[in-house]
């Protein structure tokens, strides 16, 4: 999906960057620091903002958190020193972090496609933070050992190692691959042209604009910690990974 502003999204390109160098274009400690290029994660999809620091100048700034508009700004932590704009700066990602949510979100999407093929149930919300998360279905019944039968599913797909790939198609095509949309209604702007898709390969295809692991062997086993009823024809499903 297209990159906001003046911002060039590495992310998108290589979720394993943590390290790289950048321009700044803009200052503001209201409005945050906007880069040329950056590999901050801004968040959405459930997924939270990454963390990280700017080092410029034999200082630092910490970023604790990443605010979408017309660029992308990285908010500054209270007090920290800010470079102005034209600073060459260094950037580097919180690695636990961003490595946890990764994984999270890839188990995510593993469940998703669990409970698609096994109970044909689409995702009505979903959250994350690091090693833990939850999705919602329009599922009106759970049967008898839904928890463990779920829970079981999702470890054999881990253990099969399948090859998870993100990739951007243009909207039709996109479009045209059945069950693109996941979730019950909708959430694709109508502006959106080209749709970054993140495929589980065998398993899962979705439409998709987070940082995702590399296979689901890297994801980790998966716990199913409970299931709740959110009324009539909801199930929450939360689930958890071994740090």
């Amino acid at each position: 999906m297209g990159a906001p502003g003046r911002t060039h999204r590495l992310e998108l390109e290589d979720s394993t960057l943590r390290e790289w160098t950048a321009t700044v274009l803009f200052s503001d400690p209201e409005q945050g620091i906007v880069l040329d290029r950056s590999a901050f994660y801004p968040g959405g999809g459930g997924q939270p903002p990454d963390h990280g620091v700017l080092l410029w100048g034999g200082v630092q700034t910490r970023i604790v958190d990443v605010r979408r508009g017309d660029d992308l700004h990285l908010v500054p932590a209270e007090g920290d020193p800010l470079p102005a704009a034209g600073t060459a700066v260094q950037g580097a990602i919180e690695d636990d972090r961003r490595t946890a949510l990764m994984r999270t979100h890839s188990g995510l999407h593993l469940l998703s496609g669990v409970v698609f093929r096994d109970f044909g149930a689409l995702v009505t919300g979903s959250n994350m933070d690091p090693l833990t998360g939850r999705l919602d279905f329009n599922l009106d019944e759970v049967p008898p050992g839904f928890k463990e039968a779920v829970e079981v599913a999702c470890n054999v797909e881990v253990s099969a190692d399948r090859a998870i790939e993100a990739y951007e198609l243009p909207r039709d095509d996109a479009f045209a691959i059945p069950d693109i949309i996941r979730t019950a209604t909708n959430l694709l702007p109508p502006g959106i042209e080209i749709v970054r898709i993140v495929d589980i390969k065998g398993l899962d295809v979705q439409a998709d604009g987070g940082t995702h692991v590399a296979s689901t062997r890297q994801i980790g086993p998966m716990r199913v910690l409970k299931v709740e009823n959110k009324g009539k024809g909801f199930r929450r499903i939360r689930i958890s990974l071994e740090g």
